[in-house]
Formats: structure tokens, sequence, C-alpha cells
């Protein structure tokens, strides 16, 4: 069995009107017995004297042996428990004190039944303590004091759905202060058989209702549950294509292995940045970030309106590759040529916020300065195309391939492109694009770390780097 009080006090346990009205129902039929008896009262009744069975029906305890619980009353208790155990008590025995029958009255237990229907209603201990914190002292002073109106608890702290309007009135009747207008519970009884009709007074059937009531509120709740998984794959689903791909993207999504493929021809793009390293070491590694979250937007921005694919950013290397996944024939070569003109011409309007008065060189495949540095193969492809305008360079060294003749690709003859970009006070506004998201969280993950691990008080020290010819990179051929 549970205590009617632990009951009330656990926020686990939704109790509606239909126990409310079961429960204050037991009630009233044990206190009709117990005053038809020769016991006359209980004298002491409370939430805490009422208990609840596993079939859900209250009864209740503590009743008779007045004497002997007149003596364990004697015995020294604080004053927070012993005026807090009065809380239940009428007015017209605590003004009484000693003299009060042992046995208390009728009327009495009327009272007390009132300030247990509170709790029922409120759900806030007996004159809805938890809710004005009120100590239980100032509490019985005043209810001694005969204030006019008697102060009561004010029913103004309901439960959502437990409003009962019906048990509201019955209960302030119960404290009417004058004991005499207070109902006898045999009348109670038949007000409570009154607020039943029409619904099913048996609590096991209530029960019933309520678990398939909950089976019903399951299956919607199920239904939202899924529907967020759901949404949690669609966004790792766009995630992984975001990652990779969208051909391999699509196998791993569906469970089927990744086959290696052998692409004939692509044409592969790389630039960095010149003098990125300078310009890093006078600068904070936020204004590091910051400059290349805006130049790999603006990059992002520019690759989607050509048929490339981005294969990564490291630091300030941007690697783009054409003819893969899909394969565009011999058009990978155009794709990249016009989309590194397209980022050359972009670049002179480019301005770095801490530096607004320095211009941005970006370095095209081996190339210094804004020239872009093409392959043999890549300019026979170009001249395929037609509409390039290219010029020789002359013979130069390639690490593992030897002295080969290069090119420098110089404008095309074709219409530019429009990545609808736009330029206000020379600087360009960042689209609101997917893929910037992306590029920027990236650039954190990667560079940000290392950049602070190398700084001194937010500014990286100078790094001296010493390159030999022999150990530089070279430009592969294009095929």
């Amino acid at each position: 069995m549970v205590g009617l009080q632990d009951i009330l006090e656990n926020e686990d346990v939704k109790l509606d009107n239909m126990f409310v009205t079961s429960l204050v129902t037991d009630i009233i039929k044990g206190m009709v017995y117990l005053h038809s008896t020769d016991i006359k009262s209980h004298g002491s009744l409370k939430s805490a004297n009422c208990v609840v069975d596993g079939r859900w029906v209250l009864k209740i305890t503590d009743y008779g042996l007045h004497q002997f619980r007149a003596n364990q009353m004697d015995k020294e208790e604080g004053d927070y428990a012993r005026f807090y155990s009065m809380m239940w008590t009428a007015p017209e025995l605590m003004r009484l004190g000693k003299e009060a029958p042992v046995r208390g009255t009728q009327k009495g237990d009327v009272y007390s039944f009132a300030i247990i229907c509170q709790e029922l209603l409120t759900r806030s201990g007996p004159f809805d303590m938890s809710y004005y914190h009120l100590e239980p002292k100032e509490i019985i002073q005043r209810v001694m004091m005969r204030e006019n109106p008697p102060f009561r608890p004010k029913f103004q702290n309901f439960p959502k759905g437990a409003d009962f309007p019906a048990l509201k009135q019955m209960t302030e009747k119960c404290w009417n202060e004058y004991p005499e207008l207070r109902p006898e519970f045999e009348e109670l009884k038949r007000l409570i058989r009154k607020m039943s009709i029409g619904r099913h007074t048996n609590i096991m059937d209530n029960m019933v209702n309520m678990l398939e009531k909950y089976a019903n509120n399951l299956e919607s709740l199920v239904e939202e549950r899924t529907s967020q998984l759901a949404e949690e794959k669609r966004k790792t689903d766009n995630l992984l294509h975001r990652m990779l791909p969208a051909p391999v993207a699509s196998d791993l999504v569906q469970g089927k292995p990744v086959v290696p493929e052998k692409f004939d021809e692509v044409s592969i793009f790389f630039s960095d940045i010149v003098g990125f390293t300078s310009l890093s070491s006078e600068s904070t590694p936020f204004e590091v970030v910051e400059l290349l979250n805006d130049l790999y937007t603006l990059f992002d921005d520019i690759i989607s309106y050509y048929d490339v694919y981005k294969v990564e950013t490291i630091g300030d290397a941007y690697m783009v590759v054409s003819g893969l996944p899909i394969r565009n024939g011999h058009q990978h070569a155009g794709e990249i040529a016009n989309m590194a003109l397209h980022m050359r011409k972009e670049i002179y309007n480019f301005k770095i916020r801490h530096r607004p008065n320095e211009q941005l060189k970006l370095r095209i495949g081996m190339h210094s300065a804004l020239k872009i540095h093409i392959s043999p193969d890549a300019k026979r492809f170009l001249e395929n195309l037609g509409g390039y305008h290219i010029q020789k360079r002359g013979e130069v060294f390639l690490k593992g391939k030897g002295t080969w003749i290069t090119f420098w690709l110089e404008g095309s003859g074709l219409p530019p492109k429009t990545h609808g970009m736009h330029h206000k006070d020379n600087h360009f506004a960042v689209p609101l694009a997917t893929k910037r998201r992306e590029s920027r969280w990236k650039i954190v993950k990667e560079l940000l770390p290392k950049l602070a691990l190398q700084s001194k008080n937010g500014i990286l020290s100078p790094i001296k780097i010493t390159v030999s010819p022999k150990n530089c990179a070279q430009l592969p051929p294009i095929s």
C-alpha cells in the first residue's frame, strides 16, 4: 500500500477527475461507516492516514485508541512538526487547545476531509503550502484568528485538466467556519453520487480507458519519432553527399560496395595563396580563418557554375577536378580552364578584411603571379575546344618527367559565366549558399588548432622556409 500523501507529492502520478472522484468516494464511504460505529469519530483524519492499495482502493487508518494517541502527542516535538500536524484540525478544536475532546468530533472530521479534498484538487499540500510558501505556524495562527472571511486555501493552483467545480463547492461547504453548517458524511455521500452520474465509478474501468488513451498517444508518439528519424536520416544523407561525390554517396546510402573506377582523362586544378606563410605570421588565427573562409566561399560559389568537383581544401590549398566522378568527354579541360579564368578575374576584386589595401595573389597550377600554367596535354584539349588564348612558356624540368615544354593560359574568347556575386564598398558580399558552411567548418577544424599552437599572444611567429629547386613540386601532366 502507498500513502495518499506520497501519491499527491509524486508529480509522475497523474490523477484525472475520475481518479479524484473515486478516491473521494472511498473516503466518504469509510467515514460514513466509522461515524456509525461506537468509535463515532476519527479525530485525526489527514492525507497521511489514508492509504491506497494495489487496486487503487483508498482505505482509512489510524482511527480509535484516542487516549493512547493523546499521550503520544504530549511528547516533545519541534514547532514545525507540531503546527504541521494541526493543518487538518478544525478551527474550533484548535481554539480549545488541550481542552479539545481526545476523540475529536464528527464535524471536525468533515473539516479534515475538506483539507484532503483541497490536496487532491491542487496537488500542492495542505493550504497550498508548496505554492504560497507559507509556514505552518503562520497558517494555524490565521485560521484561529477568526478572520473575515475565514482564512482558507485559495483554490488558485489547479493542475492542468484538474479543475472540478462541483467538488470545489462541496469542499468549501465542508470547511465552513461554523460546525453546524458543515454537511454530514451521509449528505456528502449523496452529493458525490450526483457528481458521478454518467461516469464510470469503477476506478479499474477508468484505468483501462486510460491505457487505451495511452496506446493511442503512443501511436502518435511513434509516428512523431519516426518522422524525426527520417529527418535525421535526411540530414545525414545530405552531409554524406557534401563530403563525397554524389554517385559514391548514393551507393553508400543504399548499402552497395564502392567499386574503384579508372578515368582515362581528367583535368585537375590546384591553387594556393602567394605569400600565405608570411601573411599568416603577421595575422591572428581568427583573421587567417576569416580570410580563408571569405576566399573559399567565393570559390565555392564560382565552381557551382562549372562541371567540376571540389576534392578538398587543405590550409590555403584548393583542389578541384573535372571529368570525374561523372565523365564529360574532352570537356573537362575547358571546364577547368574557364573556372580558373573566372577565379583569376574575381581575385582582382577580392579584398582582405584586415588588410583592405593589400592585393591578394593566387598561384594556380605551379605558377607565380596571376598566370595559369598548363601542360601540353591540357593545351591540346583546349585547342580542340577552341576559343582560348595560350602562350608558350618554354622548357621546364618536371621531376620524374624530364624536360617539358609548358604553356601559359592567358584568357578566353568565350563569354564569362556570372556566379551571382556583387561588390559593395570594395568588399564582396558572401552569398547565402549551403556550401559556405562546409567550407567554414572544415577550415576551422583543420587550420585553427594548428595556427593556435604556433601563436604567441594571438600572433604567429615568422616561419623561415628554405626550398631547393629539386624539392619544388612540379605540375603533373593533364591527361
